[in-house]
């Protein structure tokens, strides 16, 4: 048993085969360096292939879920349709801002259009003929400019009321976007400094702020679903700034371009915009307990004062007339 360990020893401690295993360790070295760029490019395309087709699956997806939720425009069909088509009311009565006007009341496809072109079309007729009912049966005693006032009066009324009607629903979806965003913008950012891209990210928002604001869980789902179809990411945050048409949402749409655009960190983008939004908050909040005071002034008049006045003078009055009744039964 010793010999053959011996005889191993005292080969590899031969300096002949050290010399030649540090010239083949040499060589082996120098083929894996220069030869191991193109075995990685193999793993590389592999991976940029397995990356680009889970990228279309996912775009496959989100089409498939706009088509299912109906945010993809659907063709308008019905009478109204068929009525604005054959009067040609989209020419006639041409609004050039209609289109993002709905867009950020959340109104979307041609359907909504169709009904717009047709209420502007409808609602002038109708209010003029109850104005005219109302100058002419109802009160027939008006003035002949009166009734005329009147006449076109309604008329402008219903010419104007779709308009706005979309600008109320605007301004309230605003609202309601705003009221959840500095909390979704928060949200955003732990899923993006935890490691989350910004696709999944905006899926997790979306799915976590539903309860607070439904129209900005809606927003969030949407821009990640243009985030897997659109050629160019950024036509995404654009589209989210004008859809929302909110400062706050504009301002983080503006920086993840800038973002996508220079290669810069979205975190600590995101950290100054989500501190900037709770300044801004804090400072409604500040403002609108500021103006309290002016507010309740005439509350306090109309409802608090008179009431005061009857506790305070009220015991007097009756005191009052309790000694005026005395006094004249003495005297009699």
């Amino acid at each position: 048993m010793a010999d053959p360990i011996s005889n191993i020893a005292t080969t590899i401690t031969n300096p002949v085969f050290m010399g030649s295993a540090l010239a083949f360790g040499a060589v082996a070295a120098t083929f894996i360096t220069l030869f191991s760029p193109a075995f990685q490019g193999g793993r590389l395309d592999s991976r940029l292939k397995s990356v680009a087709k889970r990228r279309e699956e996912l775009r496959r997806q989100s089409r498939a879920n706009l088509e299912k939720t109906g945010l993809r425009q659907a063709q308008a069909t019905g009478i109204t349709k068929k009525i604005v088509d054959k009067l040609n009311l989209s020419k006639l009565l041409e609004d050039a801002s209609l289109n993002e006007k709905l867009m950020q009341a959340g109104l979307r496809g041609e359907r909504p259009i169709a009904f717009f072109y047709f209420a502007r079309f409808a609602l002038p007729i109708a209010f003029a003929l109850f104005g005219a009912f109302y100058a002419l049966v109802v009160n027939p005693t008006l003035a002949p400019n009166m009734k005329l006032v009147v006449v076109v009066g309604a008329l402008a009324v219903g010419f104007y009321l779709p308009r706005i009607w979309v600008e109320n629903l605007v301004s309230k979806r605003r609202q309601a976007v705003m009221s959840a965003f500095p909390d979704a913008l928060d949200l955003l950012l732990i899923c993006v400094e935890s490691g989350m891209a910004v696709e999944p990210a905006f899926a997790k928002v979306a799915k976590e702020i539903g309860p607070a604001s439904i129209e900005l869980a809606e927003e969030l789902a949407l821009t990640n679903a243009e985030l897997n179809y659109l050629p160019e990411r950024r036509l995404a945050y654009i589209n989210l700034a004008k859809r929302t048409n909110a400062p706050g949402v504009k301002a983080v749409a503006m920086a993840l371009v800038q973002c996508e655009k220079y290669g810069t960190p979205v975190g600590s983008a995101l950290r100054t915009l989500a501190k900037e939004t709770r300044d801004l908050r804090m400072s409604a909040a500040e403002k609108k307990a500021a103006a309290l005071p002016a507010k309740l002034t005439v509350p306090m008049i109309v409802f608090f004062v008179p009431v005061l006045m009857l506790i305070v003078l009220g015991p007097a009055y009756i005191s009052f007339t309790q000694s005026g009744a005395a006094t004249a039964g003495t005297g009699n």
